[in-house]
């Protein structure tokens, strides 16, 4: 009988700091036959907090990750640790929201498309049309829900049957225009992100572009974050900026700022789809 191959998988882990947790989890996986691939920890000696990915082969299937994970429950209770394992072939159900800017849409569906973005995106949700054909091409379903201030709560509704229909793992905001209501931030914590220019918030509403080249700004850039209901200020997953000058006009700056935007979004669906982002508190751990 052939011996079943080996199946990787990513254990992620955080509590608090005390002795022993690195040799309980390395003990655990030595004794169930597995080999360490990659290991990043870090330890906040100003909080006492540990966190931990460990990416790891197994012996055995992916039939076998349950057993794994029933067996790991006796090595985290006593360090009272969050944890997670799945195989590393898991990915992500993903829907993407966007409203006129398509960008980053674009980007992250071609990444996805070619195989660069671990995840599936599952649907595409708009306030408008202009997307729709670029979606569809893409083989994705595209759902138009749009939004007024009379009619916020029935999308808001329609949103949540969409992602609970499709089992949606991650909702991103591609550029998606509208403010949420704090009960479907609730709802989504920790499973939503948002990207927004990094001037905010510096330069707030209309032609923010506008309003750094009169000031002369010498950087541009972009922040994703997580959604949490105070606005564009959830946990900070990654950031892009851009070295600019004065001969940039207002429009170049438009410019690099979309290439800004479209590179720090894809970096931070990478990295949570990848398990490499921990929420503590007010900010984010990333094990890169």
């Amino acid at each position: 009988m052939s011996t079943p191959p080996n199946t990787e998988h990513i254990l992620t882990l955080d509590c608090p700091e005390s002795p022993g947790i690195v040799h309980a989890v390395s003990r655990f996986l030595l004794d169930h036959g597995s080999d360490i691939i990659d290991n990043h920890q870090f330890g906040d000696r100003r909080d006492g907090h540990f966190f931990m990915r460990v990416h790891f082969a197994a012996s055995g299937g992916e039939n076998d990750t349950q057993a794994l994970r029933d067996d790991f429950t006796a090595v985290a209770a006593p360090f009272a640790m969050r944890w997670q394992l799945e195989p590393v072939s898991t990915r992500r159900r993903v829907l993407v929201m966007v409203s006129r800017y398509g960008h980053c849409l674009n980007d992250l569906l071609f990444r996805t498309r070619s195989g660069d973005l671990p995840i599936d995106v599952v649907a595409v949700v708009s306030n408008h049309r202009d997307h729709e054909e670029l979606v569809t091409w893409h083989g994705v379903p595209f759902f138009h829900v749009p939004v007024t201030a009379a009619t916020k709560p029935r999308a808001e509704t329609r949103l949540m049957e969409i992602v609970d229909s499709l089992d949606v793992d991650l909702v991103v905001l591609a550029r998606y225009m509208q403010v949420l209501s704090d009960d479907l931030c609730g709802r989504l914590a920790g499973r939503m992100i948002n990207i927004h220019h990094s001037f905010l918030p510096s330069f707030k509403g209309a032609k923010p572009y506008h309003q750094a080249h009169e000031r002369g700004v010498k950087l541009v850039g972009a922040t994703a974050h997580y959604v949490t209901a105070d606005l564009d200020e959830g946990p900070i997953i990654a950031q892009e900026v851009i070295a600019v000058d004065h001969s940039h006009t207002p429009d170049d700056l438009a410019a690099i700022g979309r290439d800004a935007e479209s590179a720090a979004l894809a970096r931070a669906v990478r990295w949570h789809c990848e398990d490499r982002v921990f929420v503590q508190g007010r900010r984010t751990v990333v094990l890169r």
